[in-house]
């Protein structure tokens, strides 16, 4: 599906919502197959539109996007503007010179060419013409900027690009150019554009860069893009783009692809925070044990050793190897803004006794979303959809996750008190919370696979409970056992791709149900609601790709009869994925 045409898809899809069982957006194509392999637990469940088929490819063409917040700078200094460098040192690459000009030193040794401004300060270096076996390299101790004004360079012996000086490196995209960097095979460089200083991308000509040997482009300090940057990486060897001490996304198009085994798009040892543009990243690589951390690895769209935030602009992520994920986060996790689509198609991978599973959204610490929108989507074996390893908690936005294994899953405590959630086991849970769940405002779609699964699980084994005090919901595959329901919950029967209405007071939800899943719909609401079958839907606003509608007037159906349902077992028929005993 084209990126750009999603907007269009919403509002299509409003007009769309009827009983039929055929994919609404079947006509828009399928970039990644749906996995309807054998169940590991109790049976399995599918569904259609767009949250099953949207894909993620790289897309250069598309203009960026409007969403932007705020841009974030470690420091004033980083900004462009903030600065003046007004002596200009001219370097062609096709036929270097050497020289020493204001300051400057250029030695030249074929067409590797080496410039020293020392305690020179605002020099600008201005690099053009193109080679097939050179390089640039920077040295010096003040800050300075490097334009980029159609320059093609290729090393196949070391960096393209080799900023050796540790202060601030502003690289300019010259507007209108094209610009290329590239490695080989050998050399030990870290990147083939490398910089040693902090590295702050600015203008809107267009830069690709290509690395054989092992990152693509490589701070050993932070790096900063901008608005307008449009920025192509791809690495064979090792991660796309690499930095110690921070990665700031304020704007741009990022375009990333890497292959090697468990290596990621986007790496940082420190903090990634995505401010505006649209950044997408394609991973290809399986798994791999590495013995001296001695442990099982996959491969990473996003890897943050610190914190994740996004507060605006595009993420899509794509990783189709064993083990492989969108995000994963050492640290909190915070989504404020933006949108996010992942895709994930690989399976479990394992080595020497230990496994790395493949997930949409990994976070070893606190995972919060407060808005944005947030689809994931995992069709390989054991593919959880997001996963906290401590709290998660959602006030607001949209979260939508269609996951081969638990939808969205929490080691510690998962609270709901507002924004829009769907959670979809293909095989198992759709909320499973390993500490308590509680669920206070907010509107929640949870699937489940079918027995002995449940849409929304806590952990009660482990003395935990299900806390429903507040919000909307709707569950095929009902409610674990024990739960305490301070909010009044009613049960029905249903049917496979069918779309319903729920009505409580004067408000009207509808959504589709899935083509197989847990027995049994239980739905509650402020109020007790009524409920229709077989309806069809006009205005309103989509949510979750097509699935369900808030809003929208209702016509035809028929009503379905509801009971009061306490939870647990007592519960009664519908398509489930494997009988009608719940736990």
């Amino acid at each position: 599906m084209k990126k750009n045409h999603i907007v269009a898809i919403w509002t299509m899809s409003v007009l769309m919502l009827t009983g039929c069982s055929a994919d609404p957006f079947e006509e828009l194509g399928n970039n990644n197959s749906w996995n309807n392999g054998t169940s590991t637990t109790g049976g399995s469940s599918a569904t259609t539109g767009e949250l099953a088929t949207f894909g993620v490819i790289i897309d250069k063409t598309t203009a960026e996007p409007t969403d932007v917040t705020t841009a974030f700078y470690p420091d004033e200094e980083d900004v462009l503007e903030n600065n003046v460098f007004t002596t200009e040192i001219t370097i062609d690459m096709s036929s270097p010179v050497a020289k020493t000009e204001n300051g400057v030193e250029v030695t030249v040794n074929g067409s590797h060419v080496t410039a020293n401004h020392g305690s020179e300060k605002k020099i600008c270096y201005v690099v053009s013409g193109s080679t097939e076996n050179g390089s640039f390299t920077v040295v010096g101790d003040k800050k300075y900027a490097v334009k980029l004004s159609g320059v093609n360079i290729t090393n196949p012996d070391s960096a393209a690009l080799n900023l050796l000086s540790d202060k601030r490196a502003y690289i300019i995209l010259a507007d209108g150019t094209t610009n290329t960097l590239a490695d080989g095979s050998g050399g030990k460089q870290k990147g083939a554009l490398y910089c040693k200083g902090k590295l702050l991308f600015n203008g809107t000509g267009a830069l690709s860069v290509t690395a054989g040997t092992n990152n693509g482009i490589h701070s050993a300090d932070y790096i900063v893009f901008n608005k307008g940057n449009k920025i192509y990486v791809k690495s064979t060897a090792n991660h796309g783009i690499k930095a110690n001490d921070g990665i700031y996304i304020n704007g741009g198009i990022l375009n990333v692809e890497v292959s090697a085994a468990a290596t990621k798009g986007i790496n940082c040892e420190s903090h990634i925070i995505v401010n505006g543009g649209r950044t997408t990243v394609v991973t290809t690589g399986n798994g791999y044990y590495d013995t001296d951390d001695k442990e099982a690895k996959g491969a990473a769209g996003i890897k943050a050793d610190s914190t994740f935030t996004i507060n605006a602009g595009e993420l899509w992520l794509k990783s189709t190897g064993s083990g492989g994920k969108g995000i994963n986060a050492d640290g909190d996790a915070t989504f404020n803004g933006g949108s996010v689509y992942i895709v994930t198609t690989g399976g479990q991978f394992s080595g020497s006794g230990d496994t790395s599973s493949p997930k949409g959204i990994k976070v070893d610490g606190n995972l919060t979303v407060e808005d944005g929108r947030i689809w994931v989507r995992t069709s390989g074996t054991n593919g959880e959809g997001i996963e906290a390893k401590k709290e998660f908690n959602i006030t607001g936005g949209e979260v939508a996750s269609y996951a081969y294994d638990d939808a969205i899953n929490s080691k510690g405590n998962m609270t709901i008190s507002g924004g829009y959630v769907y959670a979809h086991g293909q095989h198992n849970d759709g909320l499973d919370a390993n500490g308590n769940c509680y669920i206070k405002g907010g509107t929640v779609y949870a699937i489940c696979s079918g027995s002995p699964e449940v849409a929304i699980d806590a952990n009660s084994e482990g003395g935990y409970k299900l806390y429903l005090t507040g919000g909307t919901v709707v569950a095929i595959g009902g409610l674990e056992s024990g739960a305490q329901l301070s909010q009044s919950c009613y049960k029905s029967s249903w049917t496979a791709n069918t779309w319903y209405a729920m009505t409580i007071g004067s408000e009207t939800i509808a959504f589709q149900t899935p083509a197989g899943g847990g027995s049994g719909l239980v739905v509650s609401g402020a109020s007790q609601p009524s409920l229709q079958s077989g309806v069809s839907v006009s205005g309103g606003m989509p949510r979750f790709g097509g699935l369900f509608n808030s809003g929208g007037t209702v016509s035809g159906g028929s009503s379905v009869s509801l009971s009061s349902y306490s939870g647990g077992n007592s519960m009664g028929g519908g398509p489930g994925g494997g009988g009608h005993g719940w736990k």
